[in-house]
């Protein structure tokens, strides 16, 4: 009978990095209306009516409120939606999106 011979392989670890996240911002502006904004966040970034208010007036108040923090992909894709649906309404509503430090 022939003799079987075990070697063992390295071992390699896998490094998994998280994908850099980005913050989706709203700026605040004194022309877009209030409950068009809080649809905005609520249907672009499926906030809650409380969520969707309270990040609105924090960016009345202060002049800007990060909405979420997503990946710079998704961050991306919901600010320009956002504003493309305020743009088709004729509003001036900006997000930004700036890596998470």
């Amino acid at each position: 009978m022939p003799e079987t011979i075990i070697t063992q392989r390295p071992q390699t670890d896998l490094k998994v990095e998280r994908p850099k996240m980005y913050k989706a911002v709203l700026v605040n502006d004194d022309y877009t209306p209030r409950d068009f904004v809080v649809n905005v966040l609520r249907a672009e970034f499926r906030l809650n009516d409380q969520q969707a208010r309270k990040v609105m007036i924090t960016a009345h108040q202060r002049g800007v409120c990060v909405v979420a923090v997503l990946t710079k992909e998704l961050a991306e894709t919901k600010t320009t939606n956002a504003i493309d649906a305020a743009r088709k309404e004729g509003y001036p509503l900006l997000f930004t999106t700036e890596p998470e430090e």
